[in-house]
């Protein structure tokens, strides 16, 4: 009884131990030395000091033994403890603590409350743990917490994070008031899941209904912008932010880099990172990422220098970006010199993804056997699939059939259920002539009941985003757009320009391969942004792929026959065709 009596009063300010807790604060041995003395004094097993000590445990990172111990030496935890225990490590990044801490709260038949499960279900949301975020979903709707909007905030936000979004559209629907907070998960869970288009269009049904928008709702909707190329809402959320006094921050700074870079104008991102007042590691290697994408492969070496200058120590992702610029830009020495200078200078250990841009790096210059022997001897480990990858499309750019073919089939064995790899060695053999064996590799492929990555290209044509993929004949407008390309093609030809048939499947008669060719997805959103836009207006398209030859030798002539600067941004970097030229200069 008079233990009971102790917890449910909390301990008063004129309290030793409390106050003795309080000086210690954050600090493991300090509160060690109290929790020592408390224990000598007779209050060890005070539930509301253990509580406070607890806390300040967690706060200062103590060991999981010591926490759980000091868990464990309380006789009865009531709601209060755990409740607190739960909010406290979910708070503090201790998840799989938090859920612990749950799990002995239910066998303790203690009751949850509407935080505890906020807590619980933000826990499982940073741990994946989709299974367990589902039966504590059960849980809450058994204890008649399913209307509460913190937890379904938490719902919204667990099934976002965890991908199952029509789940989590539907606890969002059903939420009878919905904060900004609310639809900020939503759109943030559409965005990181790769449904640019559905987060946009949340967007918009917000603007609709006057929920007025906060920083991380533009942060998120930046994102999408950039994912897309959404260069109209891209910019009409700039102005917005310039115009409603919005603190530009590092977070929102950065989403705006990036989101100018990828939608093809890297001189505005410039302008916002100058404008910054704030600047930390991120938002440099956003800058210098937008460079290389742009292939100015020297302005990126030149923030990079101006970073380290600065003080700034880069991180595994800027040596990503750099290393990646210097690809893009051919710029094989200063990058050996980069790549050295991260275990020399940082101490950093080059991961898969470095390795795979020095491969890149060298097969696209065309040394290959540097490339080749980089892969033999200075990689420790099996090679991850992604390096060989990049060394199979080296040896293709460089027309190398007989490494080509090894690397191909060394791929394959490692690698069996992945179709690029069939479609690259199909590719190979073609180009060296040898068809038997491209319809070897393509009965293996119909055999295994393999398909090729389906490609598309998006454009943005008055903040509305179009997709068309190869043959696409989904548009209401789909016979005017076929009239108008067939008609530009043939303005194209007569100007010089002839089908590089290479590029589709050889099996096919030459007739066919030039329909195909002509109906590829980039070739098919070109004819439809140049007839829905004004004369003079550039074009921006956005590839899932790697663009192919001959569309990359199509555009320089279609915009020089229609007298149009043309952006393509592919999966590797941007392109940018103007008066029959491409900035990447050929190489790509």
């Amino acid at each position: 009884m008079e233990a009971k009596q102790l917890h449910q009063a909390p301990p008063p300010s004129y309290s030793p131990g409390y106050h003795a807790i309080l000086q210690a604060g954050p600090r493991l041995k300090l509160l060690q030395q109290v929790h020592a003395w408390i224990v000598i004094s007779g209050s060890g097993r005070s539930r509301s000091l253990i509580t406070k000590l607890l806390s300040f445990a967690y706060a200062a990172t103590s060991p999981i033994s010591y926490t759980r111990r000091l868990f464990l030496s309380i006789p009865k935890p009531d709601t209060f403890l755990f409740h607190s225990l739960i909010t406290l490590t979910s708070k503090l990044n201790f998840p799989l603590e938090s859920l612990l801490y749950y799990r002995r709260m239910i066998l303790a038949n203690v009751s949850p409350s509407n935080y505890t499960f906020s807590a619980v279900i933000k826990s499982s949301a940073s741990l994946m743990t989709f299974n367990i975020g589902k039966t504590v979903h059960c849980q809450v709707l058994i204890c008649g917490y399913g209307l509460d909007s913190y937890v379904q905030a938490a719902l919204l936000s667990f099934y976002a994070k965890s991908g199952h979004l029509g789940i989590a559209r539907k606890v969002f629907d059903k939420m009878p008031e919905k904060t900004v907070v609310a639809w900020n998960s939503m759109i943030s869970g559409y965005e990181q899941n790769g449904f640019g288009k559905e987060a946009i269009k949340l967007f918009y049904l917000m603007q609709d209904l006057g929920v007025k928008p906060d920083s991380s709702t533009f942060v998120s909707l930046l994102s999408a912008c950039a994912q897309l190329g959404a260069v109209g809402l891209g910019c009409w959320v700039h102005e917005y932010i310039v115009r409603n006094c919005f603190d530009v921050n590092v977070v929102l700074g950065t989403a705006l880099i990036n989101t100018y870079s990828k939608c093809g104008n890297v001189s505005k991102a410039r302008e916002v990172f100058n404008s910054m007042e704030e600047k930390n590691v991120v938002a440099w290697t956003a800058m210098i990422s937008g460079y290389g994408m742009h292939g100015h492969g020297s302005k990126a070496i030149e923030l990079f220098r101006e970073m380290r200058i600065y003080g700034l120590r880069p991180n595994n992702v800027t040596f990503v970006a750099i290393l990646t610029a210097c690809a893009h830009a051919g710029l094989v020495d200063e990058g050996r010199q980069i790549f050295a200078s991260m275990r020399q200078e940082y101490g950093l250990v080059p991961s898969m993804e470095h390795h795979v841009c020095l491969v890149d790096m060298f097969g696209r210059a065309g040394h290959l056997n540097e490339a080749y022997q980089f892969i033999k001897d200075m990689i420790p480990r099996e090679p991850a699939p992604a390096v060989w990858t990049a060394m199979l499309g080296a040896c293709k750019m460089h027309k190398n059939f007989d490494l080509g073919v090894e690397v191909a089939e060394h791929l394959l064995s490692i690698e069996p259920e992945n179709p690029g790899h069939y479609v690259m060695l199909s590719n190979i053999y073609a180009l060296a002539g040898r068809m038997d064996r491209v319809e070897k590799v393509r009965n293996i492929m119909i055999r295994n009941r393999l398909k090729k990555e389906v490609g598309y290209s998006s454009i943005d044509v008055d903040q509305k985003i179009y997709l068309f993929s190869m043959g696409d004949k989904s548009h209401p407008e789909t016979n005017e757009i076929y009239l108008y390309l067939d008609e530009l093609m043939s303005r194209c030809k007569e100007a010089g320009y002839i089908p590089a048939s290479e590029s589709v499947m050889h099996e096919v008669e030459e007739e066919e391969r030039e329909h195909t060719l002509r109906h590829h997805s980039e070739k098919l959103a070109i004819a439809f942004g140049l007839l829905k836009t004004s004369p003079g207006v550039a074009i921006r398209i956005v590839k899932n792929l790697r663009m192919c030859e001959d569309c990359h030798t199509a555009i320089k002539y279609i915009s020089i026959v229609a007298k149009r600067e043309i952006n393509v941004r592919d999966r590797l970097r941007f392109h940018h065709f103007k008066d029959g030229s491409c900035s990447c200069q050929d190489y790509w």
